[in-house]
């Protein structure tokens, strides 16, 4: 029987001289290199689908990034190279970046110059090398990490300023969006670029989502002591290739803003849980009303868990937040129809080997789920996973640990 296979992240050092050595090969020389950036992928513990209807989210920060070595141009030019595509070069010129016109990885680079540019920034052309070892079509946002690499090393090469305090840094993950949505074409929410760029160390990130917030009013830092708590967060990269761009996720969506419209409100977070049943009741007569009952239950049960899980969390008693964990699981496999035969059989195998709670993560449809594990039981755990795979016939999946992390820098 083969072991699991570990997914390390990189040590800073590591992953600033990966990023080196590859300029040097791809462009000849890092002699007048503006320096080495970096940005996480992040793991969402609860609050799913629920960025998009002004929901919360609670995500933190994986130790796993994207590292990005740039060197800025007198002229609009944007050349970029990857560890992941070797001997390729993605190139175009600035002035023509837009929606709908620009394919490949490097639409999530010049498109954050682009929402850059849009939002009044001075912003030009640039060489840039990518390396990472967050999971690509993992779940755990490596398009994210990508973008918010790239915008914190334009932010410091152009003086923006942005990236100092938290409020710029809202105005960097709302670039970063715009360069998803509109020219990458993801129709993702704001939760994984306001994690990459505003998560810390040893906290998860309270994400409301709700608009018209200030930057401040909509993040909170809640204390997250995994190993003070005798717990390790147990990251399962099924390897069930997920993707945001093939219309699953743009149904959900599109779902959700349909049922705001048909109820009336302005998103689905107006909707309170002593309110649920009454709404459902309204939307049964609506075309789609069976599956638009089952989006908005839920989104509206989501949310209450995301707050009940950080009112856990803040009272110190981590340790009970396994419950959530699960009905979360079970609401986005049974009413948002959105887990896989791989997340599940995680889940499931993981509580019968003794997690506290697990749960897919994520958009969903494939990449990874998480499981919250007591740190002597972490062994075990992932051994019963990996041998569960094996048995079902599936890839073997991988594996790694999420203490929260550091923000992009």
């Amino acid at each position: 029987m083969t072991s699991p296979e570990w997914l390390e992240s990189w040590s800073a050092d590591d992953g600033a001289a990966r990023v080196r050595t590859l300029f040097r090969e791809v462009f000849g020389s890092d002699a007048d290199l503006d320096g080495v950036w970096s940005a996480p992928g992040r793991v969402n513990l609860i609050g799913e689908h629920t960025d998009y209807n002004a929901g919360l989210a609670l995500p933190v920060a994986l130790p796993h990034r994207t590292y990005v070595a740039l060197r800025g141009r007198p002229d609009d030019v944007v050349r970029l190279s990857s560890a992941q595509a070797r001997g390729e070069t993605w190139e175009t010129r600035l002035a023509d970046v837009a929606p709908g016109d620009t394919k490949g990885w490097g639409a999530y680079v010049a498109g954050v110059a682009w929402a850059l540019r849009a939002a009044g920034h001075d912003v030009g052309g640039f060489d840039a090398v990518v390396d990472s070892c967050v999971p690509f079509g993992a779940g755990l946002s490596s398009s994210a990490a990508l973008e918010c690499a790239v915008a914190v090393a334009l932010d410091a090469v152009h003086g923006l300023g942005l990236a100092a305090d938290d409020a710029g840094r809202a105005d960097l993950a709302a670039a970063c969006v715009r360069a998803e949505n509109e020219i990458a074409g993801a129709p993702t929410g704001g939760m994984d670029q306001a994690a990459s760029l505003r998560c810390s160390t040893g906290h998860a990130l309270l994400l409301d989502c709700r608009p018209g917030l200030s930057a401040l009013e909509s993040a909170d830092a809640v204390p997250f002591d995994l190993a003070g708590a005798g717990l390790t967060l147990l990251v399962v990269d099924t390897r069930a290739e997920h993707a945001l761009v093939d219309g699953q996720y743009a149904a959900r969506r599109a779902s959700c803003e349909r049922a705001a419209d048909t109820l009336g409100v302005g998103s689905l977070r107006e909707i309170s849980p002593g309110d649920l049943e009454e709404q459902l009741t309204r939307l049964a007569e609506a075309d789609d009303g069976d599956v638009l009952r089952r989006r908005v239950r839920h989104v509206v049960t989501e949310i209450a868990r995301t707050e009940d899980f950080a009112a856990l969390v803040r009272d110190g008693r981590v340790d009970e937040v396994g419950p959530l964990m699960n009905a979360s699981h079970v609401s986005l496999r049974d009413d948002y129809e959105v887990s896989a035969r791989e997340l599940d059989l995680v889940v499931d195998t993981a509580l019968a080997a003794g997690a506290l709670g697990a749960r897919m993560t994520g958009g969903g449809f494939g990449g990874s789920a998480i499981a919250l594990v007591r740190a002597d039981q972490v062994d075990t755990v992932a051994a019963a996973v990996h041998e569960a795979f094996v048995a079902a016939g599936l890839t073997a999946p991988g594996f790694l640990l999420a203490p929260p992390s550091s923000p992009a820098h």
